[in-house]
């Protein structure tokens, strides 16, 4: 377990340098006012190649599995700076139909994010720590959406182009599909807790008559 924490973190942070040169070098800008095939592939492919190793990989899968439900779902917390979104839009560098949204719902997320990783996360309280993973995964999803057809909803706004260039071409192209990771992670974590519970549930039958 210890040779696959140093490996994934040393992927993370290559991801992450990757992302960062490539928006320096402006791989993901895109005038069109929306994100772009670049920035698409640079979010999915990171998701896509979770999936694969988690279910191809017994011992990733274990792995995972593994790791702290209460620390992925702390993480989340990051997610608050989602009211940059919502400055933005007030200054018309973003469009509302996508900064409102997206902001105030990373906000609400990242702001019980420690009430999730503190009081949820513990198999008693399950089914509420899945809900709250499967809010976390729609506010990505719908933010992404809204990103994608902002120019369409609303094309007399201001511009998706921000997002394409640093600094906040990390947001859907690195925190955005790691975020959404750690949502499924601890959704399977979650399962798992499920299916223990059944298995050391003591089985409870007629009472047996006293030997004599």
């Amino acid at each position: 377990m210890k040779n696959y924490g140093k490996f994934v973190s040393g992927l993370l942070v290559a991801w992450f340098l990757f992302a960062l040169f490539a928006s320096a070098l402006q791989l993901f800008k895109n005038d069109s006012n929306r994100f772009g095939v670049a920035v698409a592939i640079a979010a999915l492919a990171p998701i896509l190649l979770f999936f694969l190793w988690f279910t191809a990989s017994r011992s990733f899968r274990q792995f995972t599995l593994s790791l702290d439900p209460a620390i992925l779902a702390s993480l989340q917390a990051w997610r608050i700076v989602g009211f940059t979104f919502v400055l933005l839009e007030a200054h018309r560098v973003l469009p509302a139909v996508f900064a409102l949204p997206a902001g105030y719902g990373d906000m609400a997320i990242g702001a019980t994010a420690a009430f999730a990783a503190w009081k949820l996360a513990t198999p008693a309280n399950r089914n509420a720590f899945v809900i709250w993973q499967v809010l976390g995964i729609a506010d990505l999803v719908t933010a992404v959406t809204l990103g994608t057809t902002a120019f369409l909803l609303s094309p007399h706004d201001a511009s998706m182009v921000p997002l394409t260039l640093l600094p906040l071409s990390i947001i859907p192209t690195f925190l955005v599909p790691l975020f959404l990771i750690f949502h499924v992670i601890c959704i399977a974590q979650a399962k798992s807790w499920e299916v223990a519970s059944r298995r050391t549930r003591p089985i409870v039958g007629p009472a047996q008559p006293a030997a004599l």
